[in-house]
C-alpha cells in the first residue's frame, strides 16, 4: 500500500506573492487558479454594470461597488477576485479593509469566458455559497444572458435572463434599480 499523497494547500500569504503579470490570481480551497486578462467584450459588459451600478448609488447611498482586481479575503485558503462585487453599507462597515474585503460581499459579479465557463458555475458558486454571498450573478458574453442566484436556504437559480428576450434585471439588494440587459450588453 502507498501513502497517500498530500497537495500544498496554498494560503493568502502566498497569494500575496504571486506576480502582478496582469493575470487573475485565485485560491479555491488553497488551489492556484490563473485567469488570462479579459477580452474586449468582457471588459465593455464590466465597464457597462460598473457605470451603472454607479450612476444608481450617486442617487441611492445604501453601498458601494468595486471591480476586479480587488481581493475578497474569504479565509486564509480562498482568495478571489470577482469580476464586480457590492456590498451594502452596514456589511461595508464590517469587512471593508484598506487593503481588501474580508468576508462576504453581498452580490458578486463574474463575467464568464470560454475558460472560466465550467469553474464560475461550479467551483465559485459553491464558493460563494458557503461563505454567505446573498445574490451571485453569471453573465455569459457569448449567448447576452444573465443566470441570478439567491440564498434561500442554499443558492436557488431564481432567474435566466437574455438580450434576445430583452429582459431587464432586478434585484432587491438594490431596490428601483432596473437593469436592461441591452444596457450591459450594449
Amino acid at each position: 500500500m502507498q501513502p497517500e499523497s498530500r497537495r500544498v494547500r496554498l494560503t493568502y500569504e502566498d497569494f500575496l506573492q504571486f506576480p502582478d503579470d496582469g493575470k487573475r490570481h485565485e485560491l479555491i480551497d488553497g488551489e492556484h487558479y490563473v485567469t488570462a486578462s479579459p477580452n474586449t467584450k468582457h471588459q465593455t459588459i464590466a465597464t457597462n454594470l460598473v457605470g451603472l451600478l454607479w450612476v444608481y448609488l450617486q442617487t441611492h447611498p445604501i453601498g458601494r461597488v468595486f471591480s476586479a482586481p480587488f481581493d475578497v479575503v474569504f479565509s486564509n485558503f480562498d482568495v478571489v477576485e470577482p469580476d464586480l462585487l457590492y456590498m451594502s453599507n452596514e456589511r461595508a462597515a464590517t469587512i471593508l479593509t484598506d487593503a481588501n474585503t474580508r468576508g462576504a460581499p453581498d452580490l458578486v459579479v463574474e463575467i464568464g469566458s470560454e475558460s472560466t465557463r465550467k469553474r464560475d458555475e461550479t467551483i465559485k458558486r459553491r464558493l460563494y455559497e458557503q461563505f454567505g454571498v446573498s445574490e451571485y450573478w453569471v453573465i455569459d458574453p457569448e449567448l447576452d444572458a444573465v443566470k441570478v442566484y439567491r440564498v434561500d436556504n442554499a443558492y436557488q437559480r431564481v432567474a435566466e435572463l437574455t438580450l434576445e428576450r430583452n429582459d431587464v434585471l432586478m434585484s432587491p439588494l438594490l431596490p428601483d434599480l432596473e437593469l436592461p440587459l441591452a444596457k450591459i450588453f450594449e
